[in-house]
């Protein structure tokens, strides 16, 4: 009997451990969603996005102006010299909801959102953001992706790219529009431009009388293809799909597609469960106030949001308002140039009820510390009225955005504008600050995630951005 000797143990246990490496090497070639380690220890595990498109008014929210309030009904501009977006500056128009001091920080929030002044402790404010363009679309992509243009991956496909995805059976980025229809700009705006496929959102409607992914599900004519009969033939089709692209490795679009067809083969049974609340207490649904006509199809979104994350999803968008189209009763989100008060007033308690109950949720569970919550909009709103009426015209030079939770310093803020909130005064920021600084909390370098595109090594935050450590822990 030959026994083994020392050198052929130690060459036993090297290839081994060089097969066990190269199988895992080849688990993440066949899974571009595989979970990957970020560049530093993360304080945050997901991110919740609430994106109200059409221009949310700071002045009239977050920003507490009382310059502006002192100058009521004065010229904005006495010269005449200015030209807002689509109009000429009216008068000086204070905020048309009074402001008040919350929580311990005294952070000043205005009475249009009276619950989410309770959990301000929680929340850190960047006043200073800033956009450049004016136009909605425009905005809306630099805001998503940090460029102006259309094409450039959002920062959802930035996020699933460098940390990959904890749920198999669930997508890593899940986009949840406004049930009225999808934002300016479409579904661009959470596109995964040059990067794989496969990392771009999904979007799941959220009326709980629609399957949650459009074509899920076979049609009726195909029944009998189910059970056993379905089971051989996805087994079949995998063996063909991963035949195919083994000598297509650079293929990534065909990767993408293959895991993205296996992944809605899980999706038939994982959506369904995950948009099921059924099972949510009734504490709960009355927290989100699912059964309002206006303000719970948002709550819904907000309470889908935590379930997905509690399931492993990386990245939740949710959209609070879509395409900017003229009012009927109101207008359909948050562009008020003819009536603020009638706009606003009916956004805000939707905006507030929402937010404030995912925020609590989240906490309640002990899952806001690790989930970062951040709230923004494409840009601001003029602290002067729009013509003679009631509304406010576009203002790119200052609006604020807030985040809480995954390593935020609550009660804290960023930033200021000036007297009247025309424009960023104080540390000026642009979505890079805000997109580096939400990296960070992931445990990802702004500078250091890229992807080589057309002979450029492409980043989220382009050649600008920095960290706000005033706002982290």
């Amino acid at each position: 009997m030959n026994l083994p000797t020392r050198r052929n143990l130690l060459q036993s246990f090297t290839g081994t451990a060089l097969a066990t490496m190269l199988h895992r090497e080849a688990q993440a070639t066949a899974n571009p969603l595989a979970p990957k380690i970020g560049h530093h220890p993360a304080r945050a595990k997901a991110v919740i996005q609430i994106f109200c498109p059409g221009g949310l008014s700071h002045v009239d929210t977050w920003d507490y102006k009382p310059e502006l309030a002192k100058r009521q009904g004065q010229p904005f501009d006495p010269d005449g010299k200015l030209q807002f977006f689509a109009s000429k500056p009216g008068n000086c128009q204070g905020s048309w909801w009074p402001f008040r001091q919350h929580g311990q920080c005294g952070r000043w929030i205005s009475d249009l959102f009276p619950k989410l002044a309770q959990r301000v402790d929680d929340m850190a404010f960047i006043h200073s953001m800033q956009s450049k363009s004016a136009l909605h679309g425009p905005a809306m992509f630099m805001a998503n992706s940090g460029f102006i243009l259309p094409g450039f991956p959002s920062m959802g496909s930035w996020v699933t790219y460098g940390l990959g995805s904890v749920s198999e059976d669930l997508p890593a980025f899940v986009v949840l529009p406004d049930p009225r229809g999808l934002p300016p700009g479409g579904v661009i705006n959470w596109g995964a431009g040059f990067l794989p496929a496969i990392h771009q959102g999904t979007t799941l409607n959220t009326d709980p009388e629609q399957p949650p992914i459009a074509d899920l599900f076979p049609q009726k004519d195909f029944a009998h293809l189910k059970g056993v009969s379905e089971q051989s033939s996805r087994a079949f089709l995998q063996t063909l799909n991963r035949t195919h692209a083994a000598g297509r490795q650079e293929n990534t679009e065909l990767a993408a597609r293959i895991a993205a067809y296996e992944l809605a083969a899980r999706l038939q049974l994982s959506a369904p469960e995950a948009t099921d609340l059924r099972g949510e207490t009734d504490a709960t649904k009355k927290l989100y106030d699912l059964e309002h006509e206006d303000i719970g199809p948002f709550g819904r979104q907000c309470l889908l949001a935590r379930r997905l994350i509690e399931r492993g999803v990386r990245f939740v968008q949710i959209y609070c308002g879509a395409e900017n189209t003229t009012a009927k009763k109101v207008r359909p989100n948050w562009d008020s140039h003819e009536d603020l008060v009638r706009d606003h007033g009916y956004w805000g308690p939707i905006l507030d009820t929402g937010a404030a109950a995912l925020l609590t949720d989240l906490k309640s569970r002990g899952l806001l510390d690790s989930t970062l919550v951040i709230c923004t909009t494409e840009f601001g709103r003029q602290p002067a009225a729009q013509g003679a009426g009631k509304g406010r015209d576009h203002n790119p030079g200052a609006f604020t955005a807030w985040m809480a939770g995954g390593g935020i310093q609550g009660g804290t803020a960023y930033g200021t504008t000036d007297a009247l909130g025309f424009k960023a005064e104080e540390n000026p920021a642009y979505c890079y600050d805000l997109h580096a600084t939400a990296l960070h909390l992931l445990g990802l370098n702004h500078e250091n995630l890229t992807f080589y595109n057309d002979g450029i090594d492409r980043r989220l935050t382009d050649v600008h951005g920095h960290v706000i450590q005033e706002i982290v822990t």
